[in-house]
C-alpha cells in the first residue's frame, strides 16, 4: 500500500509541476463511463522490435545508440537482456512479443515495424549515420511464423532499388509502410520522391510516417518532422498515418499539432495514431483530441510499444481523470498490451478507434 501511496503522490506531483510549468493541459474532469470495446478485431498498428544482429538477424544498433541511457530502458522495456539476445538470438524478442500479445484478450494482433536506414548518396545504407536498422526481410520473415503478428515493412526512399524493394515488401504481406524521417534523414516533401509516392498508392500502402520532434533517439533531423512536408504523398492520394498527430516540437513558430490539425481539413487521406499520447511528456492531448470534429473518423489505435512499458505511461499520472481504484486495477495489469488499450478506453477513447486499425489497414485478425 505504502508503493501505491507513493506512486499516487509521485503522480499527483510530477503533474501539477508540469501544469505549472505549462508543459501539459490539464484534462477536464472524470471521463465519462467507457465505451464498450469494439467486436471487430483490435489490432495495435505501432509496434517497434529491436535487434543487435545475433541469431543472423541483420538488425543493428549504432555504438552511440546502444552508449546511451535509453538503450538499457528499452531493453528493460521488452524483456530481454543483450545477453539473452546473443544466447538465443534477436527472435527471442520476437517469441516473446508474440506470446504477450497472444495473452492480451482484447488484442487480437499487432503490427510489428522494420526500420530503414540512412541512405548515402549511391543509394546504399550508410552504415555510419543510421543509429538503427530493422531489416524488412527478417520482420516479414517473423511476422510470418505468429498468428497475431503482422509485417510492418519500412524503405528508405532514396534508395536505388527502392521501388523494386516497394514490390517485394507487396508480395511479402506488408501492411503498411513506416518512415521516421527525423532519424532516416527522408524529406516527406522532395519531388524526387513522387514515382516512390505514386508507387505506394498504386500497390495500396499506406504510409505510416513520424511527424513532430523526434524525442527517442541520439540526434534527428526535426524539420523533416514538420507535418506539412507531408502535403506531397496527401496530393498524390497516398494514404498517411502521421504518428502521435504530430504532438511534439515546434514548426516555423508554431506547434506541430496545430500545423497538422489544419490538413485534416484538406485531406481525406490523412489519419493519424493515438500511439505514446498516455506519455508524461503529451499528456492532455488525448482528451483534445477526442472531441477534435477534424479528427473525427481519422484516428487509429497504437501504442508504440515498448515506450508504453516504460516509466513514460502510468495510469498514477492521470489522478484528475480516474478514481484510485481505477488507477490501482490498472496499474495490476501485468501484460503492457492490455494495459495500454485498458489505460486509453477508461481515458475515453471511443469504440471506432479501436477499431479503426485493422479497417484501415484490411486486416482480419489470424487468431
Amino acid at each position: 500500500m505504502l508503493l501505491i501511496m507513493n506512486k499516487l503522490f509521485l503522480g499527483l506531483l510530477t503533474v501539477s509541476l508540469l501544469m505549472l510549468a505549462g508543459r501539459v493541459v490539464l484534462f477536464q474532469g472524470p471521463v465519462e463511463t467507457p465505451e464498450a470495446l469494439p467486436l471487430t478485431p483490435i489490432i495495435d498498428m505501432h509496434v517497434h522490435v529491436g535487434g543487435l544482429g545475433y541469431g543472423g538477424s541483420g538488425c543493428f544498433i549504432s555504438k552511440r545508440m546502444q552508449e546511451s541511457y535509453k538503450f538499457d530502458y528499452y531493453l528493460t522495456a521488452f524483456g530481454v537482456s543483450p545477453a539473452q539476445l546473443q544466447q538465443d538470438g534477436d527472435q527471442v524478442l520476437i517469441q516473446r512479443l508474440a506470446t504477450t500479445i497472444d495473452a492480451a484478450p482484447h488484442i487480437q494482433g499487432a503490427v510489428i515495424l522494420a526500420i530503414d536506414g540512412v541512405v548515402d548518396d549511391t543509394g546504399e545504407l550508410d552504415h555510419d549515420k543510421t543509429q538503427v536498422y530493422i531489416p524488412n526481410d527478417y520482420i516479414a520473415a517473423q511476422a510470418h511464423q505468429y498468428p497475431s503478428l503482422y509485417f510492418g515493412a519500412s524503405i528508405n526512399p532514396y534508395r536505388h532499388d527502392a521501388l523494386t524493394r516497394l514490390e517485394r515488401v507487396k508480395q511479402q504481406g506488408a501492411k503498411l509502410i513506416k518512415w521516421i524521417p527525423n532519424i532516416q534523414h527522408i524529406d516527406p516533401s522532395d519531388p524526387q520522391l513522387t514515382a516512390f509516392y505514386l508507387k505506394m498508392k498504386a500497390l495500396n500502402l499506406p504510409l505510416l510516417s513520424h511527424a513532430g520532434r523526434e524525442w527517442s533517439f541520439i540526434d534527428a533531423l526535426d524539420e523533416y518532422g514538420d507535418p506539412e512536408r507531408l502535403i506531397l504523398p496527401l496530393s498524390l492520394g497516398v494514404t498517411v498515418i502521421a504518428g502521435h498527430i504530430a504532438t511534439t516540437g515546434e514548426s516555423h513558430g508554431e506547434a506541430n499539432y496545430q500545423r497538422i490539425l489544419a490538413l485534416f481539413e484538406q485531406y481525406p487521406n490523412l489519419y493519424s495514431d493515438i500511439s505514446s499520447l498516455t506519455q508524461l511528456n503529451k499528456l492532455g492531448y488525448l482528451n483534445q483530441a477526442i472531441v477534435e470534429p477534424r479528427l473525427a473518423g481519422r484516428l487509429l489505435y497504437g501504442s508504440d510499444f515498448p515506450l508504453t512499458n516504460m516509466a513514460l505511461v502510468s495510469p498514477y499520472y492521470f489522478p484528475f481523470n480516474l478514481s484510485f481504484q481505477q488507477m490501482f486495477a490498472l496499474s495490476a495489469i501485468e501484460n503492457p498490451f492490455e494495459r495500454d488499450l485498458a489505460l486509453k478506453q477508461a481515458l475515453g477513447i471511443p469504440s471506432d478507434i479501436f477499431a479503426r486499425s485493422a479497417q484501415l489497414l484490411n486486416i482480419e485478425s489470424k487468431k
